[in-house]
């Protein structure tokens, strides 16, 4: 039980609900709305991202006493891109047709809030274990509504779950139809304020 109260556990698990970059920091919402149309590129976003986001963390806080002040939003942007870059490559390697379905928003996570947020106001003040885990709890929260609402897009939008049918072609021959609207990017905005007051109501009690 001490360890769920420890320092490091909290940095891990706060950003998953109590303190979610997206539903309590608004964080991180532009690709939301961008990579959500199919579970598959969301899953590759997410573990692209939490990647980036701890690594960037735990590099920062292993070099925070030698970076000096006046730099130090270079150094953390140099690392960053660093990562992203090996990320990009890595996928065009071993997943590219998924790299480029994602196009240019695995290089835009040089530019999202939540990576340059952690490294600046966390990474910085604290050890580099218990960074690495505010670092991947943060980009495991992020990555949990990305994935929950490409789940739902993709599943009353196309009729399909990782490009795989799930719906059964008897509900078609019975007049079903896929809500094309979830394709759309106002369906994710929707799906996101949906999951924000369910959040908030979960949280209350």
């Amino acid at each position: 039980m001490k360890f769920t109260h420890s320092p490091t556990f909290k940095a891990f698990s706060e950003p998953l609900a109590k303190n979610n970059p997206v539903f309590i920091q608004s964080l991180g919402i532009c690709s939301a709305l961008a990579v959500t149309v199919q579970l598959k590129t969301a899953i590759v976003m997410a573990l692209a991202m939490t990647s980036v986001t701890a690594f960037s963390s735990l590099t920062i806080s292993a070099m925070r006493n030698v970076i000096p002040r006046n730099v130090r939003m270079i150094v953390e942007l140099s690392v960053i891109a660093s990562l992203v870059i090996l990320a990009d490559e890595l996928l065009r390697a071993y997943l590219y047709d998924i790299s480029k379905q994602l196009s240019v928003f695995v290089g835009l996570i040089i530019t999202n809030c939540i990576v340059m947020g952690r490294a600046e106001t966390y990474a910085l003040g604290n050890p580099p274990l218990r960074s690495f885990m505010d670092g991947l709890g943060n980009g495991a929260g992020y990555g949990m509504v990305l994935i929950t609402v490409a789940f739902i897009r993709e599943l009353l939008g196309a009729g399909r779950i990782l490009g795989f049918p799930v719906v059964p072609q008897f509900f078609y021959n019975h007049g079903y139809m896929n809500m094309g609207f979830m394709q759309l990017a106002p369906a994710a905005f929707i799906i996101i304020g949906l999951l924000v007051w369910l959040q908030k109501t979960l949280m209350k009690n």
